[in-house]
C-alpha cells in the first residue's frame, strides 16, 4: 500500500538515510483512535553521482590541463631524474644523475620509457621539443583526471554522493593537487595508482577486489615509488579482519595470491626493461629501498638535507588550507560518531570510514618522523587527505543539518547554517585558487626565460648555456635548441651536480648512455669539480637577482655585469610580475574563477532558500516524478515501447553481491529503521534507488522468522502462499535469483549447490532444478528470507495483478483476499488514504516504467496494539468465525477501525516495513519484498530523540 510520507527523514542505515516507498495489499481505515501511523523517513542520498560522471571527468581534465600549461616545476629532481633521461631517449643527449649510473641503478627505465613514448607522439605536433614536454604533461593530466574520476565515482557509490562532490572540490581547488596532478615524478605516478587502488578496495560490488587493489598499489610501488606501498597496510588489515570474522581463510589466501601474481608480472616486465638498458639484471625498487634505508649514515636520504618535524604540517597547510585541518580532524570526528552512534549499521559504516581515513595518518606520521623531507613525498597521500577532509565535512554537515528542536544545532535557522557553511567552503576554494594563481605568477619564469633561445636564428647554434646558483631551476633540455648544452659554473652549492649522458653512437648499440659508466659519479653527494665549466666558455648565462641578498665571489650578480653580458630576456619571479599579457591573464583568471564560484553559490543558495512551494531537501536523492514521462533517453525509468501484457525477456544480470561486512546470524542486530520526523508529512510513494547489495536484509531474528513462517505454511497453506499458473515462471525466476544472491551476500548462512541452495544453520537443502518442484516456488522462496514476497504481472488491459505471493507476516491483510486483484483495487479495497488523489496515477506510471536494472526501496511504519507479528488479533480473527447452525459470519476482522481501543502503552508495538521493488528480466514480473521490523514502542522510546519525533508525527 502506498502510505503518506515526509520529504525528509530520520532513519539511518550505514551512512545512508532512508526514504519511503510503495506498499502492496495494505488495509487502512484510520480513525482518531486507530493505531496506524504513516511513515515519513529521512531521505537517503543518491548513491549515483548527482553530476554525470563524464562532466566530472571534464572538470578534472580542465583543471589538470591548466596545470599542464601553467604549473611551474617545483622540484629539481623532476628535471634531472626524469625529464632529462626522457630527453636522452628521444634525442640522444641530456643530463645524467648518479642514480642512473649502472654502478648504482636506483632509477627504473621502465617509468622513463613510458613517458618517452608519449613524448614521441608529441613530437608529431611540432618540430620544437617543447611540444614533447607539454604533450607529456597533458597526458599526465588526462591520466590523473581518469584516476580522479574513478575515485570520485566509487566514493559516491560507497559512502555518499556529497562526500564525492566534496572530494572533487578539494582535488580541483587545492594548490597541492594542481602541482601533483602533472608532475613528472614517481610520487605522482604512485598517487594515480593509489586512487585506483583505493577505489578497488572501496568497491565491494561484485565481491572483494583485493587482487586488483594490490595490483594498483603494486604498480605504484614498483614502477613508481616503492615507499607508496605503505598506504595499502590499513586496507589489507581490513580485509584480513573481515575474512577472519567470516572464517573465509581460503578466499583471502586466493585473493592475496592473485594480487601477488599480478605484481610479480609487473616486476618481471620492469626487470626485463631495466636489464635491456643497464645491460645486467637488477631489481631497481629494492636498490632504491636499500640505499635510502640500509646504506648507512654516509649515504641515504639525509645527506641531501633535513627539515624539522613540523615541515609537512606547514607545507600541507599552505597547499590545502582548511581542507588539511578537516583531514586532521576526520579521525576524531569519525571516532566520536562511532562512540555516540547506537545503530549497528551506522557504526559499521563509521568503521569503514575510519579504515579509509587511516592511510593518511599513517603516511603523515611515518614521513614526519623522517629527517629528510620534501613536498613531493606527500603526493601519494593527497587523495586520502581529500577523502579525509570530505568525510569530516560530511559528518559535520550531517550534524549541523539536523532540524531536531531538542538539539541546540536544530534551533539555528537553516538559512544561516547554509550561508555559514557555504562561505567557509567558498573561502577554502578561493584561498586555494589564489595561492595557485600566485604560484603561477611568481614561479613560472624558469619555464619562459629560455624563450629567446627557441627563435629560428638560434635553431642550429652550437653553444653552452650556463647555470650558476640557479642550476636547480633549470626546466630541462626540452627548452633548448638541439645544438645547445647546459653547463654549470661554480656556485656556493657544494654537492654533486648532474653530468652528461654520453652521446656516443657508432659501435655502442642502443642507448649507450644508459649502460656505460659515467665518470665522476658517487652516491655520497660529494662534489665533482669536473662538472664545473669556466664562465669564459659560456655563450649564454641564466641568473637571478634578489634584492637584499649580498653578492659573493661564488655567486655574483651577473645581471649587473652589463659590460660583459647583454640581457636577452628579463622576467619577474618572486615579485610575481610576468610580461603584460601574462599578468593580465593571471589576474583575470583569478577574478573569473572567483566570480563563477560566487555565482554558483548564490544561485544554489537562492534556489534552496527561496524556491516556492518546495521543501528544502538538502541530502535527498531526487526520485523520478512518476506522474510524468521520463524525459532523458538514458533514464533507467524509461521503458521501451511494448504492448500491454507483452514482455520480451531482457539480457540483464544482477551484479554479484559483496559479502555483508561482519555479518553473523547470532549477533547482527536488525537495522533500526525509524522513518518519521518532526512536523507534517506529504503523501508520495517515496521511492529511492536501491543498491544491489542491499536487496535482502537478514539479521539475528532469522531463526525466529524462519520457524514462524514454517509453522504458518504448515497451518495455512495456500491461504498464505500461492502462485497462479501463468505466474509460475516468474516465481521460479525469483527463487533462482534468491539462490544466487543469498550465498554471495551471506556466505556464512547459505551455500550454493549444484541443484539449488543449502542453509547451514537449519541444515535444509532446496532443489530448484527438479520438476515438478517439491512445493510451490513461493513457499520455498519464503523459507529463505525474512521478507514476505509478492509478484505483480501485467495483463493486456495494462493493469498489474497480484499473481504470486507468500504473505505470511503481513499483520493486517491476507493474500487470499487480494490474490488476483489489480494494483489499484488492492489499494482501494484497503481504503488507503488519498490513494486516488495522490498516488494511483504515479504508481501505475512507475509500474509501467520500472526496468530490471533500476530497483528501488521504500519504508513505512505503523503502530500495532498487540504483540503478534504474523496477524494483529486486535483487529479481529484472521479467519472469519461462523455460526455452526446457520453458517453466517458472526465475527470477522474489519481493518484498523476495529482495533481495540485505549490499551495500555505496554501493548503498543512499532511496526516498520522495508520494501524493495524490482522487475524480473526474464518474466517481467515486478517483485515486492516486504521485510517487517517489530519492536515494543516502549523499547524504541528509549532511543535519543525518538519520543519527540514519534509524538510529533502522529499528532
Amino acid at each position: 500500500m502506498a502510505s503518506p510520507q515526509e520529504d525528509s527523514a530520520s532513519k539511518v542505515v550505514g551512512d545512508q538515510t532512508s526514504t519511503p516507498s510503495s506498499n502492496i495489499g495494505a488495509e487502512a481505515k484510520p480513525t482518531p483512535k486507530t493505531a496506524k501511523i504513516y511513515k515519513k523517513p529521512k531521505p537517503k542520498p543518491p548513491m549515483e553521482p548527482p553530476i554525470p560522471t563524464i562532466a566530472i571527468f571534464y572538470g578534472f581534465l580542465l583543471v589538470n590541463t591548466l596545470a599542464a600549461a601553467f604549473a611551474p616545476i617545483q622540484d629539481c629532481d623532476e628535471v634531472f631524474n626524469y625529464w632529462e633521461p626522457t630527453h636522452y631517449l628521444n634525442h640522444g643527449w641530456g643530463l645524467q644523475t648518479w642514480e642512473y649510473s649502472p654502478e648504482f641503478s636506483i632509477r627504473s627505465w621502465l617509468y622513463i620509457s613510458i613517458h618517452a613514448i608519449i613524448g614521441k607522439f608529441g613530437s608529431l605536433l611540432s618540430s620544437r621539443s617543447t611540444a614533447e614536454f607539454y604533450a607529456i604533461r597533458m597526458a599526465l593530466g588526462a591520466i590523473c583526471a581518469l584516476c580522479e574520476t574513478r575515485c570520485f565515482s566509487t566514493i559516491c557509490k560507497t559512502f555518499n554522493p556529497r562526500v564525492g562532490i566534496m572530494f572533487g572540490i578539494v582535488m580541483v581547488s587545492s594548490t597541492g593537487m594542481f602541482h601533483a596532478s602533472v608532475a613528472y615524478l614517481p610520487s605522482s605516478f604512485s598517487m594515480y595508482m593509489a586512487m585506483l587502488g583505493m577505489a578497488a578496495f572501496m568497491d565491494w560490488r561484485g565481491g572483494l577486489k583485493t587482487g586488483a587493489g594490490m595490483m594498483w598499489f603494486g604498480i605504484g610501488a614498483l614502477v613508481g615509488w616503492p615507499f607508496s606501498a605503505a598506504l595499502i597496510i590499513p586496507l589489507l588489515a581490513e580485509d584480513v579482519v573481515l575474512s577472519s570474522m567470516t572464517g573465509d581463510v581460503s578466499e583471502i589466501v586466493f585473493r592475496y595470491l592473485d594480487g601477488v601474481v599480478r605484481c610479480l608480472i609487473v616486476l618481471t616486465l620492469q626487470v626485463a626493461v631495466d636489464a635491456f638498458f643497464y645491460h645486467f639484471v637488477t631489481v631497481v625498487p629494492w636498490n632504491l629501498v636499500y640505499y635510502n634505508v640500509f646504506s648507512g649514515p654516509s649515504r641515504g636520504a639525509n645527506i641531501f638535507g633535513t627539515e624539522p618535524w613540523d615541515f609537512y604540517l606547514r607545507n600541507l597547510s599552505l597547499n590545502f588550507n582548511i581542507w588539511f585541518l578537516l583531514a586532521l580532524l576526520a579521525g576524531p570526528i569519525l571516532g566520536l560518531q562511532f562512540l555516540l552512534q547506537g545503530r549497528s549499521a551506522t557504526r559499521a559504516s563509521s568503521i569503514r570510514s575510519m579504515v579509509f581515513s587511516s592511510p593518511f595518518y599513517l603516511w603523515l606520521a611515518v614521513f614526519s618522523a623522517q629527517a629528510h623531507k620534501e613536498e613531493r613525498f606527500m603526493y601519494p597521500a593527497y587523495p586520502f587527505l581529500a577523502l579525509n577532509a570530505s568525510l569530516a565535512l560530511h559528518t559535520i554537515l550531517a550534524y549541523a543539518g539536523s532540524s531536531d528542536p531538542a538539539k541546540l544545532v536544530g534551533k539555528i535557522p537553516a538559512r544561516l547554517k547554509l550561508y555559514v557553511v557555504g562561505l567557509c567552503v567558498i573561502l577554502a576554494i578561493d584561498v586555494g585558487v589564489a595561492r595557485t594563481v600566485g604560484m603561477i605568477s611568481a614561479y613560472r619564469a624558469p619555464l619562459q626565460v629560455y624563450t629567446p633561445l627557441q627563435k629560428q636564428e638560434f635553431a642550429h647554434t652550437e653553444a653552452n648555456v650556463c647555470l650558476g646558483k640557479d642550476w636547480y631551476r633549470f626546466p630541462s633540455s626540452y627548452f633548448l635548441p638541439s645544438g645547445m648544452r647546459v653547463k654549470f659554473v661554480k656556485s656556493a652549492f657544494d654537492g654533486l651536480l648532474p653530468g652528461q649522458f654520453t652521446e656516443a653512437k657508432t659501435g655502442f648499440g642502443f642507448f649507450p648512455g644508459t649502460w656505460l659508466i659515467p665518470p665522476g659519479m658517487n652516491d655520497q653527494n660529494i662534489e665533482d669539480p669536473s662538472k664545473h665549466t669556466d664562465i669564459k666558455h659560456c655563450s649564454f648565462l641564466v641568473d637571478s637577482h634578489f634584492p637584499g641578498l649580498t653578492p659573493s665571489t661564488l655567486e655574483p650578480n651577473y645581471v649587473e655585469h652589463d659590460d660583459t653580458w647583454e640581457v636577452m630576456q628579463s622576467l619577474g619571479t618572486l615579485a610575481g610580475m610576468l610580461e603584460d599579457w601574462q599578468q593580465f591573464l593571471a589576474e583575470h583568471a583569478r577574478i573569473t574563477l572567483y566570480s563563477l564560484l560566487c555565482i554558483f553559490f548564490l544561485i544554489g543558495a537562492i534556489t534552496r532558500v527561496f524556491a516556492p512551494g518546495k521543501q528544502r531537501q538538502g541530502r535527498r536523492a531526487n526520485s523520478p516524478d512518476l506522474e510524468k514521462p521520463a524525459k532523458r533517453s538514458g533514464s533507467n525509468f524509461k521503458a521501451p515501447e511494448r504492448k500491454p501484457g507483452v514482455w520480451t525477456p531482457i539480457d540483464f544480470k544482477r551484479p554479484d553481491a559483496a559479502p555483508y561486512p561482519d555479518w553473523d546470524v547470532h549477533t547482527t542486530k536488525p537495522l533500526p529503521y525509524r522513518p518519521f520526523k518532526h512536523g507534517p508529512y506529504h503523501i508520495t510513494m517515496g521511492l529511492r534507488t536501491m543498491q544491489w547489495d542491499e536487496w535482502i536484509e537478514l539479521d539475528n531474528h532469522f531463526l525466529k522468522f524462519h520457524d514462524l513462517k514454517a509453522r504458518r505454511i504448515e497451518e495455512r497453506g495456500d491461504k498464505c502462499c500461492r502462485t497462479a499458473p501463468e505466474a509460475f515462471d516468474g516465481a521460479v525466476e525469483l527463487l533462482e535469483e534468491l539462490c544466487s544472491y543469498l550465498p554471495q551476500r551471506y556466505p556464512s548462512l547459505y551455500r550454493k549447490t549444484a541443484t539449488g541452495i543449502h542453509n547451514t544453520l537449519t541444515n535444509e537443502t532446496f532443489n530448484i532444478t527438479s520438476r515438478p518442484l517439491a512445493e510451490d516456488p513461493m513457499r520455498t522462496a519464503s523459507r529463505l528470507v525474512q521478507d514476505d514476497l509478492a509478484i505483480m504481472f501485467e495483463k493486456p488491459d495494462g493493469q498489474y495483478y497480484l499473481l504470486a505471493g507468500s504473505i505470511l507476516l503481513a499483520g493486517f491483510w491476507r493474500l487470499e483476499d487480494k490474490f488476483g486483484m489489480p494494483l489499484s483495487e488492492i489499494h482501494t479495497s484497503g481504503d488507503v488514504p488519498q490513494f486516488k488523489e495522490k498516488l494511483e496515477k504515479g504508481m501505475l506510471n512507475f509500474f509501467r516504467r520500472v526496468q530490471p536494472q533500476s530497483p528501488v526501496l521504500r519504508n513505512n511504519y505503523f503502530v500495532q496494539v498487540d504483540d503478534d507479528l504474523a496477524w494483529s488479533h486486535s483487529i479481529g480473527p484472521e479467519d472469519a468465525m461462523h455460526d455452526p447452525a446457520t453458517g453466517k459470519i458472526i465475527l470477522q476482522a474489519e481493518g484498523w477501525s476495529s482495533a481495540e481501543k485505549n490499551k495500555a502503552i505496554a501493548h503498543h508495538h512499532f511496526r516498520s516495513e522495508r520494501q524493495s521493488l524490482r522487475r524480473l528480466p526474464r518474466s517481467g514480473g515486478v517483485v515486492f519484498t516486504i521485510r517487517t521490523y517489530f519492536h515494543p514502542v516502549t523499547e524504541i522510546a528509549e532511543e535519543v530523540g525518538v519520543p519527540g519525533r514519534l509524538a510529533s508525527a502522529v499528532r
